[in-house]
C-alpha cells in the first residue's frame, strides 16, 4: 500500500498528522477556554491522521480495511464538520482542521480522504488477478 502513489499518500497523511496534533497540543493547552470544541476537533483529526498513517505504513490486508474505514469516518467528519462551520459559524470561534472543509489547508483535508479511499480500494489484495 506504500508504494508508488502510496508513498505520497502516507507522506501527506504523516504530515497532516504532524500538523493537526502540533495545532491542538498548542491549542488545548494554551486557550482550551477560547474555542474547546474547535481545538478537541483538531485533536480528533491528529488521531485520525496518525491511525491511517499507521495503518498505510504496517500495510497488509487488515490495516488496509482499517485505514479504508478511518478514512471513511475522516470523510465524514470534513463535511460534518465544514457543513457546521458554514451553518453555525458562532460555535467555532476559532477554526479546526476541517473548518469551511478544509479551506485553511488548501483543501486538502477533504480531498485527503476521498484519495485516500480511491487508493485503498485500488490497493486490496487478495482479489485474483492483483499483484500489491
Amino acid at each position: 500500500m506504500g508504494k508508488g502513489p502510496g508513498t505520497l499518500l502516507v507522506t501527506l497523511y504523516g504530515i497532516f498528522t504532524v500538523g493537526a496534533a502540533s495545532r491542538s497540543i498548542v491549542q488545548l493547552t494554551t486557550r482550551f477556554d477560547e474555542a474547546p470544541l474547535a481545538y478537541v476537533l483538531s485533536a480528533v483529526a491528529a488521531l485520525v491522521y496518525a491511525f491511517i498513517t499507521l495503518s498505510l505504513v504496517r500495510g497488509g490486508e487488515r490495516a488496509r480495511r482499517a485505514a479504508f474505514g478511518c478514512c471513511c469516518v475522516e470523510l465524514l467528519g470534513v463535511l460534518a464538520v465544514g457543513t457546521w462551520t458554514l451553518v453555525e459559524p458562532s460555535a467555532f470561534p476559532d477554526a479546526t482542521v476541517w473548518s469551511d472543509y478544509g479551506m485553511g489547508y488548501l483543501f486538502i483535508p477533504v480531498v485527503l480522504p476521498v484519495t485516500g479511499l480511491i487508493w485503498l480500494r485500488r490497493s486490496r489484495t487478495g482479489e485474483p488477478g492483483r499483484t500489491s
